[in-house]
Formats: structure tokens, C-alpha cells, sequence
């Protein structure tokens, strides 16, 4: 039985277009799964490392208007299942305005 590691915090499903870029890697298309308040689960065709440190970017609709949330991350953990991998990324010192805009989505 698979047990979920992530962060008992509430996760809320988000399904929006995603870019990351790693350092060293040209930028990734990707597509969200969920958020929380700490991370973000994307799917990309790529395999990334758990540690590796990046910029992720993504968009939300927040009181009916697009915004696009940008936050340094790390990576923790990244399972291929199918044809792409799930990756899970955790925020590295998100500014207000991102957090701000997060927490009114979960909401």
C-alpha cells in the first residue's frame, strides 16, 4: 500500500499550465495538479532530481482574474507514471504577493 508523503496541509486540485526552469536546464512546459500553502505537484515529460533547486511558475484564477504565481522551489520527489513524470515542489521563501494570492485560492 502506497502511503501519501506530502505535508498533511489541505491540498486543493488546480489544473493550469505550468513552465519550470531548473538551473542549468532551458525551461520545462508542464501542467499543475494541486497546490497548498508550502508546494505544488506539476507533471512534466522530464524527469527531475529531488534537491534539485528551480523556478516554477504557474497560473491562478483568483477572484476572477488570472494571475501568474512565481515562487523558487525544490524539488521533492518525482514519479513517472505513464508517459510523464508527477513531481513535487516545495517553496523556498515565497515572496507576500505569492503567498497572498495562494492562500486566497485555497480559500
Amino acid at each position: 500500500m502506497l502511503v501519501d508523503q506530502r505535508s498533511g496541509a489541505a491540498r486543493k486540485i488546480l489544473r493550469s499550465k505550468a513552465v519550470v526552469v531548473m538551473d542549468g536546464i532551458s525551461p520545462k512546459q508542464g501542467r499543475t495538479l494541486d497546490l497548498n500553502a508550502s508546494g505544488v505537484s506539476i507533471t512534466l515529460d522530464h524527469k527531475l532530481a529531488a534537491g534539485d533547486l528551480g523556478m516554477v511558475s504557474f497560473e491562478l484564477f483568483v477572484e476572477g482574474k488570472a494571475q501568474v504565481v512565481s515562487c523558487q522551489s525544490r524539488v521533492n520527489y518525482c514519479i513517472f507514471s505513464g508517459d510523464h513524470f508527477k513531481i513535487g515542489f516545495q517553496f523556498m521563501n515565497p515572496d507576500l504577493a505569492s503567498m497572498a494570492t495562494i492562500n486566497k485560492y485555497l480559500r
